[in-house]
């Protein structure tokens, strides 16, 4: 189409140059010559029917022209068409993601508002069941006092006022066991309610992220109830106290009861054993012997079988007080085993065990039985859980062995994911496998947990038996 509006163009040049010429000629020859009329007047018809003929033929291709422009022009418009068509369409469809989004913005931001109350209203239960544990602490102390006085006067027949006063007490102080038992079921309601909320919430910032093509946010405790008190402090702030190992108290507990108040690192003697240095944690009204801490990674906790079994670290930093003397002090009396766990957003939780410790002939077998806690157990109960490490596994399942993949010694369970001996791992860490190694607290039915730092303390059951 382009080459023939060319030759057209040029030709409509051409063609007046031409004519123009050959008419000056002629009339010069007329002039010049001054002849008289020689030629025939047919000659002249001659020039002008191969110009008609030459103008026919460009009318032609002007013709042809124009047909092909219209036709390229009718698929132009067609094409038009059907980009309009298609864009309106889009535009539908955005408008519906859009309405879409703002309905999950909603969605999610109601469910957020009814998290926040009722993780106020589980800090406000818990502020309550602290309470509450102090008073019983305090009455159980009554009532041992109480008790004394009756054993002194058991062949003296105590008076009706001292017999009304104790089974006062003792009403009073199981009506109050009675009242924490309830508390303790509305706040594992709550705990249920708050992991279905959150479930829904990741749920819709899923979808949320989807549509706007962003990252998915890392696993936390993030929507669950948080632990009224600072559980986790790092032992490097603490004051470090050292007790004279003469006359060394069997337990932290003891220690406490004698008037020591300040964490720090004290010398104990268990019944039947040496006197050894352990790190006691005030708190609670108490003092708790931390047998593992974990803060910043900076000590590599995959260690040897005897290693796990004397201990390694230093007491005020990251260390693992050993099963020997864990074993030394829990074989004194019943103990409860308490595990404090911090994420990488500073979130604090906790879960406590009544617990048994074997010797080394059992491969210090574990049995565990949940009390309480604000993070679902990640820990078989009422099952006998051996000890292993790299170098000594007793309990190889499949030809898998559990320190060898997952690192660490640690009471294993079928090779699962949980294991607070592990490797220390930052968020973001790639590979699967990598992953299997780290810090994790992973509940059978539920998602992993990654650990900024971590504490195992025990303490007696029976506090009276250390005065």
């Amino acid at each position: 189409g382009a080459e023939n509006m060319k030759i057209i163009l040029v030709l409509l040049f051409i063609v007046p140059l031409a004519l123009s010429a050959r008419a000056e000629k002629d009339y010069s020859s007329l002039d010049s010559a001054a002849s008289p009329e020689t030629k025939s007047r047919f000659a002249m018809l001659d020039d002008v029917r191969i110009l008609a003929n030459g103008l026919l033929q460009l009318g032609h291709g002007l013709k042809d022209f124009v047909h092909k422009t219209k036709g390229q022009m009718n698929d132009i418009f067609q094409k038009l068409y059907i980009f309009d068509r298609s864009f309106y369409e889009l535009s539908l469809q955005t408008s519906e993601i859009k309405e879409e989004e703002e309905q999950l913005k909603q969605t999610t931001a109601r469910l957020q508002i009814n998290n926040e109350e009722m993780k106020n209203l589980s800090q406000e239960m818990n502020l309550k069941i602290e309470d509450l544990i102090q008073n019983k602490i305090q009455l159980q102390e009554q009532v041992w006092g109480l008790e004394d006085k009756v054993t002194k006067l058991a062949i003296i027949h105590p008076s009706t006022q001292e017999t009304e006063e104790i089974s006062s007490l003792k009403a009073f102080v199981e009506q109050q066991d009675n009242h924490i038992k309830q508390l303790l079921k509305i706040v594992e309601d709550q705990h249920v309610e708050l992991d279905r909320q959150h479930d829904q919430i990741m749920e819709l910032e899923d979808k949320l992220n989807h549509i706007e093509l962003q990252e998915l946010a890392e696993n936390s405790f993030t929507g669950e109830q948080m632990e009224p008190e600072a559980v986790l402090s790092s032992v490097r702030n603490a004051t470090v106290v050292t007790h004279n190992s003469e006359g060394a108290a069997p337990d932290c507990t003891a220690l406490y009861n004698s008037g020591m108040r300040l964490s720090g690192v004290y010398t104990i003697k268990p019944n039947g054993s040496e006197a050894f240095d352990v790190y006691c944690e005030m708190k609670f009204g108490s003092s708790w012997t931390v047998i593992q801490n974990r803060v910043d990674g900076s000590l590599d906790f995959n260690q040897t079988w005897d290693a796990y079994a004397n201990g390694f670290g230093d007491l005020n930093e990251e260390f693992w007080l050993g099963l020997n003397k864990t074993y030394s002090i829990t074989k004194q009396g019943d103990y409860i085993l308490r595990i404090e766990l911090q994420d990488w957003k500073d979130n604090k939780r906790f879960i406590e065990y009544a617990f048994s410790l074997g010797g080394l002939e059992t491969n210090y077998t574990l049995q565990l039985s949940r009390i309480s806690g604000s993070i679902p157990n990640a820990l078989p109960e009422q099952t006998e859980l051996r000890f292993s490490t790299v170098d000594q596994d007793p309990d190889t399942i499949n030809n898998f062995n559990c320190p060898e993949n997952f690192l660490g010694g640690w009471w294993h369970s079928e090779c699962e994911e949980t294991n607070l001996n592990g490797k220390y791992v930052a968020p973001r860490s790639k590979g699967r496998l990598d992953r299997r190694k780290g810090l994790y607290w992973k509940p059978k039915k539920g998602r992993y947990y990654l650990l900024k730092s971590t504490k195992i303390m025990i303490h007696p059951t029976d506090l009276k038996s250390f005065d």
